[in-house]
C-alpha cells in the first residue's frame, strides 16, 4: 500500500471523525472510487499536465460542487494540486479499513458455485460474528470453478471449503504418494 495513500487517508478519516461524519464521507468515497473505476479517464485527466493545476482543480470544482461535501471535494483538489489525485482509489481502500477498524467490521467475500439463499448469507453472518466477535459486512459473489462448497477470503485469510479446493488437494496427495 503506498505511503502516500496512508497518510492522506488517515488525514481525511481523522478529519471526518472530528466532525462526525465518518459514514457520509466512507459513502461518498465508495461512491466516487466507484466512478472513477468506471470512468478511468477521469483521473488521467486530472493527472493530465496538459491543464494546469488550477484548470484541473476548476474540473473537479465544476463536476462535484454540491455533490459531495466540501472537505472531499477539497481532498481531491488537495490531491490534484500535488500531483497525487491517481492515488485517490488507495486513499479510498485506506479510508474504508481504518473506518472497518474503528467500528469493528470484518469484511468477508465468499466465493460459491451457486448463489447462497437469503437465509444461508444470514446464517453464515451469525457464525462469522459468534466466531470473531465483530460485525461481518459479508459480500457474496459466484464462481462456478469452485464446483461446490465455500471459499472465505476475509483478514488476509482465506478458508477454502470448496470441492475444487479438495480435489486438487486429494490430487496433490496422491501426486506425492510413493508407489
Amino acid at each position: 500500500m503506498s505511503q502516500v495513500a496512508n497518510v492522506y487517508a488517515q488525514g481525511l478519516y481523522a478529519l471526518a471523525r472530528e466532525e462526525r461524519q465518518e459514514e457520509a464521507f466512507l459513502r461518498q468515497l465508495e461512491a466516487l472510487r466507484e466512478a472513477f473505476s468506471r470512468e478511468p479517464d477521469f483521473l488521467r485527466l486530472l493527472s493530465s499536465h496538459n491543464l494546469t493545476k488550477q484548470e484541473r482543480c476548476q474540473v473537479l470544482e465544476d463536476s462535484f460542487r454540491d455533490r459531495v461535501h466540501p472537505y472531499i471535494l477539497n481532498f481531491m483538489k488537495l490531491l490534484t494540486e500535488r500531483s497525487y489525485i491517481r492515488q485517490f482509489p488507495m486513499c479510498c481502500k485506506v479510508f474504508t479499513e481504518l473506518y472497518n477498524e474503528a467500528h469493528n467490521i470484518l469484511p468477508v467475500q465468499a466465493v460459491s458455485a451457486v448463489a447462497l439463499s437469503q437465509e444461508q448469507k444470514e446464517r453464515l453472518v451469525r457464525k462469522l460474528e459468534a466466531i470473531t466477535g465483530k460485525t461481518v459486512a459479508l459480500s457474496c459473489r459466484v464462481d462456478g470453478a469452485c464446483l461446490g462448497g465455500l471459499r472465505l477470503d476475509y483478514d488476509g485469510r482465506r478458508v477454502d471449503g470448496t470441492v475444487a479446493n479438495t480435489l486438487d488437494a486429494m490430487s496433490n496427495m496422491l501426486k506425492n504418494t510413493v508407489l
